[in-house]
């Protein structure tokens, strides 16, 4: 049998250790490879956001009801013939300024000035008896009754006469208002019947704004409230509610609301657009940055803002009144911390670290 040389020997061993650590070395290295695989990563704690809140407190403030409206005259007439005549002549010109009692279409006067001359005359003659019998009557030549006929017959004929004036008065078609002689229904040589329009005349002062309001801010207008009208020129009109609708347009669904403002100069027109601004009394609301409003995820306009716990919350509010130092509004209580810088990237119930803004 062959000898190994002790050489060899040493060196077969030598081979073999370092093959036996490379064997177990892969193998306790690929176990902990499997292990650190299969091991989870560690949650890292979430981070709290930062917002800037501003105090907001709760003050008394002065609810305004907006909605668009128009100017229109306070009264619109048709002043129509209360006899019937030729038109003899027309004083008044249209468009012109009138006042009350003014002529603005005249009729022929035909016979009617010889009919009062008539009347006259009869009461004359009627006056003369009564004043014979009344002296035959003191000497007993008269007897009660026919003293009685003859006074009848006198006041027959003043009441004649009375007629005879209005008849010839008639033929007078005469402003029932002072305003503005608008529109001419009838020209010299027209021949007018009893009810025929002379014109249209307008009442401008009072000058009337109309506009309508939904049906959740009607019963918040009150007449005799304060309101104010600000024109497409530029111009603001001042004036009082005068009248409330009660009973709600069928197809709109909203209440008529009159406006009564002075026109003096009768410098505004009717028919002209407003942007009009109703005094619907006071009540508690918050001055809020118009940046702070926000929509939820229902669409509905609000705020967001920091409770206790440091938690965020969002409430509905209604804008009272934008003005160049916010947004008024309402539906918020007490003192509010509202949310000014990170509103949008905050949800309800979430908690926050806040600061107060600058």
């Amino acid at each position: 049998m062959m000898r190994i040389k002790s050489s060899y020997v040493f060196v077969i061993v030598i081979a073999a250790a370092v093959l036996l650590f490379f064997v177990v070395g892969g193998l306790t290295s690929g176990g902990k490879a499997d292990a650190d695989a299969h091991r989870k990563p560690a949650p890292k704690a979430a981070a709290i956001p930062s917002v800037q809140v501003l105090s907001a407190a709760e003050q008394a403030h002065p609810y305004l009801v907006e909605l668009r409206g128009r100017t229109a005259a306070a009264r619109v007439v048709e002043v129509r013939s209360e006899t019937s005549g030729a038109v003899d002549q027309a004083p008044a010109a249209e468009g012109s300024v009138v006042r009350k009692g003014a002529v603005l279409c005249r009729l022929a006067v035909e016979a009617r000035q010889a009919s009062l001359d008539q009347a006259r005359a009869a009461l004359k003659s009627r006056q003369l008896q009564q004043q014979a019998s009344a002296e035959l009557a003191r000497k007993g030549f008269r007897s009660p009754t026919q003293l009685l006929s003859d006074q009848a017959n006198l006041d027959a004929a003043q009441a004649g006469v009375r007629q005879a004036e209005i008849a010839l008065e008639q033929v007078n078609i005469r402003a029932p208002f002072a305003g503005v002689f608008d529109q001419r229904a009838a020209e010299v040589g027209s021949y007018l019947s009893p009810g025929q329009a002379c014109g249209t005349l307008i009442e401008l002062d009072p000058l009337l704004v109309i506009g309508d309001v939904p049906e959740t801010d009607a019963p918040r207008l009150r007449v005799g409230a304060a309101a104010k009208a600000r024109l497409i020129s530029g111009e603001t009109l001042s004036g009082r509610v005068r009248y409330v609708a009660r009973d709600a347009d069928p197809q709109t669904r909203t209440y008529r609301v009159e406006i009564s403002v002075p026109n003096p100069k009768l410098a505004v027109r009717a028919g002209l657009s407003a942007q009009v601004s109703v005094s619907a009394g006071s009540g508690p609301a918050h001055l809020t940055p118009v940046s702070a409003l926000v929509l939820n995820e229902d669409g509905r306009q609000g705020v967001r803002h920091v409770v206790a716990g440091e938690r965020v919350a969002f409430t509905p509010v209604t804008i009272l009144e934008e003005t160049p130092k916010g947004a008024w509004v309402s539906g918020l209580k007490g003192t509010v911390r509202v949310i000014t810088v990170g509103q949008s990237f905050v949800a309800e119930g979430q908690k926050v670290r806040a600061t107060q803004a600058r």
